[in-house]
């Protein structure tokens, strides 16, 4: 089986416009099967979800087919465990604040230096509020690894939760989650790992992983903007968030606050059959996913080494962070050069890959680049060699 580069490319309509995206990493270009799932959505009739009309079941559908799209993409226990909302940051601050009640000045919470905010700072806030303690695990910034024993080591019988990253979004290290768990578990702790940049680019299994709680955000995997937290429906049935009186106490719906987006839930699920289609019509929409995502962890990989090895060989270029497991996310600075200069050159020639510390700003910090950050250029599955070279190129003649 290949990887149809064309074929694929050709259902993005945004490509027409003529811009190369390195910006994926920050939100991907949505196919057209997608926008079409939101718009037919939308121009349907629709109402709240119930078994009565054929409006209330059309909602009931779309809802429960979306749930089943990421049970089939993140290999969930259950489609009942998993829970939508506005944005992962939501999530997570809506779960912290849930857990962090039943914590005390006795409790700690571990968190990395390489994660994204949204998986650090619910849990900063919420252990402050608790009086509960937070330990920090740092990453060598040489390679950009954040090694098992750097979490590990801050593991006692005190720890509650453990929140770590499937993948950086800024410099892509994929972390040993599962040892990370595993060494959790015995402790006792809950697992939460933001694998929002992880999903679009691998292969993945939550359980396999460990983790007790993974969170993801579909428009990074081609799909519209919300955010999307899973676990096992036990799990959640242990769990009393705020909600308003008269609605479900039912999971996973008790998480879920005010009326579903039918229109984005059904864009989601085309999403995931896109990224299915990928490995051909036949066979369990899980299977197939695996398969599809395999082939384009494969073709961004190659890419992402092409990138890689192009600036390796442009003078003043520094490469951060040299991970061994990553994702096709290339992180770099140029001497002489801001950060967002090189992006504004990069923009002003059609190649969109923009420059900040991307809300990983203890890893940002952490690395010596304070609140500038760096220029970052993710592939994803419509880039092309043509786009990488553009890239080059462009960079090759804006630092002279």
């Amino acid at each position: 089986m290949t990887y149809d580069l064309d074929a694929l490319r050709a259902s993005f309509p945004a490509l027409g416009e003529g811009a190369a995206h390195f910006d994926g990493p920050g939100g991907s270009q949505v196919p057209r099967q997608v926008a079409d799932a939101v718009a037919g959505t939308l121009v349907s009739a629709i109402a709240n979800r119930g078994q009565l009309t054929r409006a209330e079941r059309r909602a009931e559908t779309i809802v429960v087919e979306a749930r089943q799209a990421i049970e089939d993409l993140v290999g969930a226990p259950d489609a009942h465990g998993v829970v939508f909302g506005r944005s992962m940051t939501a999530l997570t601050f809506d779960l912290a604040r849930t857990l962090a009640r039943t914590w005390g000045p006795e409790d700690e919470v571990v968190v990395t230096r390489l994660d994204h905010d949204a998986n650090i700072r619910p849990w900063v806030i919420a252990a402050a509020t608790a009086g509960a303690t937070v330990r920090w695990a740092g990453f060598d910034p040489q390679t950009g690894e954040l090694p098992v024993e750097a979490v590990t080591g801050l593991l006692s019988k005190r720890t509650r939760v453990v929140a770590v990253t499937g993948a950086s979004n800024l410099l892509g290290t994929r972390p040993d989650v599962a040892s990370i768990a595993a060494a959790a578990h015995e402790v006792g702790a809950l697992v939460h790992v933001d694998g929002v940049h992880l999903t679009p680019h691998a292969p993945v299994d939550m359980v396999a992983m460990g983790a007790d709680v993974y969170a993801c955000s579909p428009y990074k995997f081609l799909g519209p903007h919300l955010g999307a937290s899973i676990a096992a429906p036990d799990l959640l049935e242990r769990l009393h968030p705020d909600k308003l009186l008269p609605s479900t106490d039912s999971v996973p719906e008790r998480f879920e606050l005010g009326t579903l987006p039918y229109e984005l839930l059904a864009g989601t699920t085309a999403a995931v059959d896109f990224l299915a289609s990928i490995a051909g019509p036949v066979g369990e929409r899980r299977t197939r996913l695996l398969t599809a995502m395999e082939l384009l962890e494969s073709h961004e990989a190659r890419l992402a080494e092409r990138l890689e090895a192009g600036l390796a060989d442009l003078p003043g270029v520094r490469l951060l962070g040299r991970a061994a497991h990553r994702t096709p996310t290339v992180a770099f600075t140029v001497d002489g050069h801001t950060p967002q200069d090189v992006a504004r050159d990069l923009a002003a020639a059609g190649v969109n890959a923009p420059a900040s510390h991307f809300y990983a700003i203890e890893a940002s910090r952490h690395l010596g680049l304070g609140d500038d950050g760096a220029v970052r250029a993710g592939i994803a599955p419509y880039t092309s060699e043509e786009d990488v070279d553009r890239l080059l190129s462009v960079l090759t003649t804006a630092i002279g």
